[in-house]
C-alpha cells in the first residue's frame, strides 16, 4: 500500500514518461501537441486519459454547462459513430448520461484496458501502448472532423 504522496509520485512519473515517449510524435495536422493534456479546442469537450490500480481509460467526454448543448454535441458524435469506430479500429462504449467522480453529469465515449495497474511498472508498457495507439487515431479523426463541432459553436 502506498501513501497519498507515494501514489501521487508514481502517477506523476508514469504521465511524465508517457509524455516524453509521445513528445516527438506530431499531430495528424503536423503540429506539436501536448499528448498528455490533449486539447480538443472545443469548449466543454475533452479527450481524457486515466490509469489506476484496475484499468486504463481513454475517452471523449462532453461536460457542457448547458444541458441542451451537451445533448447536441453528443448527438453529433452519434452521427459520426460508424466513421469514428472505423478510424479507431474498434467499438467504444457510448454513454449519453454518466456522472463523474464529483457527481456532475456528462456524456462519454470511451474504452478501457483491464486488468492493468499503474502502480506496477511492469504494466506501464501495456498502458502506454493502449493509450498511445488510440490517442493517435483519435487525433487523426479529430483533425478531419473538428470543423463540424466548431460550426455548432
Amino acid at each position: 500500500m502506498y501513501t497519498k504522496e507515494e501514489a501521487a509520485a508514481i502517477r506523476q512519473e508514469f504521465w511524465t514518461r508517457f509524455g516524453r515517449y509521445l513528445a516527438p510524435i506530431l499531430s495528424a495536422s503536423g503540429e506539436k501537441v501536448n499528448w498528455v493534456n490533449y486539447k480538443s479546442g472545443i469548449q466543454q469537450l475533452y479527450f481524457r486519459m486515466n490509469a489506476d490500480k484496475n484499468q486504463a481509460y481513454i475517452g471523449i467526454e462532453i461536460n457542457h454547462k448547458n444541458p441542451g448543448q451537451a445533448v447536441q454535441i453528443y448527438e453529433q458524435w452519434t452521427l459520426l459513430k460508424k466513421e469514428l469506430e472505423e478510424s479507431l479500429g474498434e467499438e467504444w462504449h457510448w454513454e449519453s448520461l454518466h456522472s463523474n467522480e464529483t457527481g456532475q453529469p456528462l456524456s462519454r465515449i470511451y474504452t478501457i484496458l483491464q486488468p492493468v495497474n499503474i502502480f506496477k511498472e511492469s504494466d506501464w508498457p501495456a498502458i502506454i501502448s493502449f493509450l498511445k495507439s488510440r490517442l493517435i487515431k483519435l487525433d487523426a479523426f479529430w483533425v478531419n472532423h473538428k470543423f463540424i463541432f466548431e460550426m455548432m459553436g
